[in-house]
Formats: C-alpha cells, structure tokens, sequence
C-alpha cells in the first residue's frame, strides 16, 4: 500500500515538482558511490524514476525529465570539481559556478538519453525494467568515449567496497555491475502498476531482480575462495615504499616551498625501514620542478633510491616543438642511484580544462594546473620494463577511470601504477570515488594495482581487487607493501573487452523482449 501511494504521488508530480523529484532521485543514486555506499538508497531513486516516467504522456517530455534526473546525479556526484577552481580562487574562482553548472548540464544529457529511449519505446512492466538497464548501460559506455571520454562513476562502482561482487567485473567489466544495479534497483516499480491478476508473477520478477546482488555476491566469494589468500602471492625480491607527502595544493607550486616539498619527501623516503625497500614511488607532479633538465636536484634526490632499486616520480618535462614552440609534458621519470633518468612515460589522456584548455582562443580561460603552457598528450601507452621490476603500465591521474584501456597493445604488463595528484579536491568524495575506480580496473585485468597519491587514497590492491595495504585520505606517511602477482591466466574481459558488455546487453535486452510477451 505504501509503494502504491508513493507511486501515485510521483506519478501525479507535473512542472517544476516533477522535474525537481528527478533531480531529488538523482542526488540519492549518488549516495550509493563512494564514500557512503548507501545503496537502499537506490531502489527509490530508480524506482522514482521509473514512476515519474508514469506521469508523462508525450515522449519527447522523457528526454527533459532524464536530464533532470542526470544533473542531479552528476551535480551531487561531482560538486568536488568546484573545490579545484578555489585552489587558486583570484585566477579561478569566478569561473567555478559556470564551469561545475556547465559541466554537470552536459553530462545530465546521457540519463535523458537513456530516459528517452525507454520511454519512447512504450514498453511496461518488467520488459520496461530490462530497457532502462541496457539503455543506461548503452549511455554510460557512450560516456566513457564523447569528447575524450568521462566515465567517471559508473553505477557499477556502488560496489566498490565489496570485493566479492567486483568478481563479476573479470568477466563483463563494470559494466556488467551496472547491468545489475539498474535492474535490482528499478524493479519494485512493477508493483505498482499490476493489477491483481498480474501481481504474483511481478512479485517473483522483483524478488529475481532484488536476488541478482546476492547471486553476483555468491560467485564472487566462490572465485576469492579458490583464489590465493590475501597477501600470500607475491613477487620475490620486490619491496615497494608508497610516499604520500600531503601537500596542499594552493602551496605545491609556490617557488620559495618547492625545495621544501622536495625534502619532505626525500624524509619519508628515507624513514625506517628504508632497508628493506627496493623500489620507491612519489605521486603524480611530486617533484615540482622540471627534473630531466635538473642534474644536480636528480643527483640529490637519488640519495634516497635504494641500492639496485629505482625511484619512481612524477615531474613535468618540457621540450620544443619543431618551431620552436615550447611543450610541456605531465610526466612519470624512473631515477636510478646515479641520478641517471633511465625510463620515462608522458600521460597520454590530458584532462580538458585542466591540463588543458579546448578553445582557448574563444574561452579565454587558463588551463587549472600551473603555468601557461597546456601540456601536451604523450606518443602513446606503452609498457615500462626496468630493472628489479615485472613490467609496468603506468596510468597518471585519471587515465586509471577508464575500462579497457588501461593496458597497451602488444606485451601485457604484469601490474598497473597509478600515479595521482588528488590534493586538487581537498577532503571530498572525490578522491574515494577515483580510488574505486582504479581498483576496478584491477579486477578486469586481473592485473594488481599500485596506486600513489599526493594527499590519498595511496594502496596496494592485488589482482582480486583485494586491498593488501592502504593509506587513508590526508594520512601523512609512507606504506611499505611487496608487490602482488597477476592472475596466471588472462580474464574474459582483459580477452574480450567490451564485447563481453555487448553480449550482457543484448541478453538483457533480449529478455525485455520475452517479458514484454509473457508480463506486459
């Protein structure tokens, strides 16, 4: 009776009511991503969408209300963007407002998208359930390409915190979890709709679709079982010390406080325990200074570069154009006991507006990170073999959000590294949600995950996704952790891509069409 008065009341919403619901549903959704985890919070949200749709009669009014729902998603989902604009507030400031509005405005039109195509399909009961899924799954991987791409909180990350169900993710990517959430937390929405002929059969439908988690939860456990305890398969000879400085943003670039930031580090990397550690890592940017062009600084840094080891850093590098132009790169060096730079990786996925401006010349605005100079896009992902250690890909900052392509053609890497500079967004929800997205990437490789953060969320994570040690956001120190082995034998999605997300989709789809038959 409640969920029927409930519905009711939705369904009855019209105007500025209607549309502010959406947007209400859509800030719950949100409370389901990391950090909180709510994930009840799901069923309204979805579920309320479903029956605000019940309220419209023209279709083309679907696409308005799924952009409703979508900003209020994506505006709760990602307000952490604004604190980057008040890093430097005199430069930024005054743009935050249009530039987080903007952000979240365009991002709102993939829900609409997904809204719009349900609705104009016309179908009801549990074949409508089973449309919402594949389309949002059809919008989110739209998302994760248009414009460079930003699929930043997929759905499926509401599981994050669970190991066992991120198995799933071996086998159809996140994707697959997100299939799994829309369709679980959509599902009640049949009830109200049912007379009483059709109850029973939409009782059983909702009970399946509300199994769906546990039976994912149930494979899962199985797979981590038969898997190798956690912290027990580890790669000989190797010793990792993850740096985690806490530098705050507004101070890291300012010239009288470079050195100092530069010696901070060097002390955490010299702490105890220095002796049992074969290789170092220091965050995306950590030296800020232009370190290939600084002999006597590599010299001094090196001190600190274990015997027979390595440090690995992020700095940017500059160079020319053939013009004469100046270029400048986001960086990760690797740093031998010489001071000697003997492997080098550019990021390759630059972030708009941050690293760099699209349509300077019409926008006016300065690119977010320092300097005037917009970095420049590197050749290429590539594979980095060096001495002491399995072979590497290196992902900096955000290149680690994105599934499927975290790992190059060619040789597959034994490992991920994914160096990051999260102090940009203070303490938000933002560094948890960029943390969970790397972790996912693990799973799907079934590649372990070295993750190395300026203010946090720095860790280890095996190739379960399993977390072998972590430092928390803003803990100042250093974690010291051996370095996990890959799975022996390649996953269905590492194999396949997102064929296999195809494939979910289309059995989903495919089961629409059968329940649209038999439970209209």
């Amino acid at each position: 009776m409640t969920a029927r008065l409930a519905g009711a009341a939705l369904t009855g919403l019209s105007g500025w009511r209607r549309h502010g619901a959406a947007a209400l549903c859509g800030a719950l959704a949100t409370a389901a991503l990391p950090p909180l985890h709510l994930l009840p919070l799901l069923i309204p949200a979805f579920t309320g969408l479903l029956w605000l749709m019940d309220g419209i009669s023209r279709r083309r009014d679907m696409a308005l209300l799924g952009w409703s729902f979508g900003f209020g998603h994506m505006l709760t989902g990602l307000y952490w963007i604004g604190i980057a604009f008040l890093v430097d507030p005199a430069r930024h400031g005054l743009v935050m407002p249009v530039a987080l509005l903007g952000l979240t405005a365009g991002l709102g039109l993939f829900p609409a998208l997904a809204v719009w195509l349900t609705g104009w399909a016309g179908w009801r009961g549990p074949a409508r359930v089973a449309l919402l899924a594949t389309a949002w799954l059809a919008v989110e991987w739209l998302r994760a390409w248009v414009l460079t791409g930003f699929p930043w909180n997929l759905i499926g990350t509401v599981w994050s915190f669970s190991p066992a169900m991120l198995q799933l993710a071996s086998v159809t990517g996140v994707w697959g979890l997100s299939l799994v959430t829309v369709l679980a937390a959509a599902a009640p929405a049949v009830l109200v709709e049912a007379g009483a002929r059709e109850l029973r059969g939409r009782r059983v439908f909702v009970a399946a679709m509300l199994l769906l988690p546990a039976l994912v939860w149930g494979g899962g456990s199985l797979r981590l079982a038969a898997a190798p305890a956690l912290g027990t398969d580890m790669v000989d000879g190797v010793m990792l010390r993850l740096v985690q400085p806490g530098i705050e943003q507004a101070l890291k670039w300012k010239a009288a406080l470079r050195r100092d930031h530069v010696d901070r580090q060097m002390r955490l990397s010299a702490a105890p325990g220095a002796e049992r550690i074969s290789h170092v890592i220091w965050a995306e940017t950590a030296v800020p200074y232009l370190l290939a062009q600084e002999p006597e600084l590599r010299r001094l840094i090196a001190r600190v570069v274990p015997e027979g080891g390595l440090l690995l850093a992020g700095a940017p590098r500059a160079g020319t154009e053939a013009g004469g132009g100046a270029r400048l790169w986001n960086s990760l060096h690797a740093l031998d006991r010489r001071g000697e730079i003997v492997g080098t990786y550019d990021k390759v996925h630059l972030v708009p507006f941050g690293e760099y401006m699209p349509l300077r010349s019409v926008l006016g605005f300065a690119k977010l990170a320092a300097g005037s100079v917009d970095f420049s896009p590197g050749s290429g992902a590539l594979v980095l073999d060096l001495r002491g250690l399995p072979p590497f890909a290196p992902l900096i900052c955000y290149e680690a959000i994105f599934p499927g392509k975290v790992v190059p053609s060619g040789p597959r890497p034994a490992w991920l590294l994914n160096v990051t500079n999260d102090a940009w967004f203070g303490t938000s929800s933002g560094p948890y949600q960029h943390f969970a997205g790397a972790r996912i990437r693990a799973v799907e490789e079934g590649l372990p995950l070295v993750r190395v953060a300026n203010n946090g969320i720095s860790a280890v994570v095996d190739a379960y996704g399993r977390i072998v040690g972590r430092l928390g956001l803003n803990e100042v120190g250093v974690l010291d952790a051996p370095l996990p082995k890959p799975l022996e034998s390649i996953t269905l999605y590492a194999r396949f891509g997102d064929w296999m997300a195809l494939i979910s989709a289309l059995v989903v789809a495919f089961s629409g069409l059968i329940l649209r038959r038999f439970m209209a």
